[in-house]
């Protein structure tokens, strides 16, 4: 006997499932890391960004961009999604308005690679 063990070859692992979500603006699906979750919280009356994806609530999920933010905003598609009884604030339209611009910049960093700093969004 030599000591030598033979060991079983390894079965290749299936790839890992990305989780697919739909904005509820364009019907568009895309991973659930490149939308913005929107989470109904438990009190039922107000509205939250979630950019972790693990807040407990009812979610939505948005494109990162203010065209679809506002689409959804404009059809209420976001109280529907969320079964809001009161339609969303002004104010908090306006934080989702704030945060696609930082969204929208880390998206250009991650198609350019991170090699230049993406450019400055202005609002309109």
């Amino acid at each position: 006997m030599t000591g030598v063990v033979a060991r079983e070859a390894k079965k290749p692992q299936p790839p890992k499932r990305v989780p697919v979500r739909t904005c509820v603006a364009c019907r568009t699906s895309g991973g659930k890391r490149g939308l913005l979750r929107i989470v109904r919280l438990s009190d039922g009356a107000s509205v939250e960004l979630d950019p972790t994806g693990k807040r407990n609530g009812r979610g939505a999920y948005v494109c990162p961009t203010d065209e679809c933010v506002a689409m959804a905003l404009k059809r209420k598609a976001l109280e529907r999604s969320l079964k809001l009884t009161k339609p969303i604030s002004p104010e908090t339209a306006e934080l989702l308005h704030r945060a696609v611009q930082p969204a929208v910049a880390e998206t250009l960093s991650e198609w350019t690679g991170g090699a230049s700093p993406p450019p400055k969004i202005m609002p309109i």
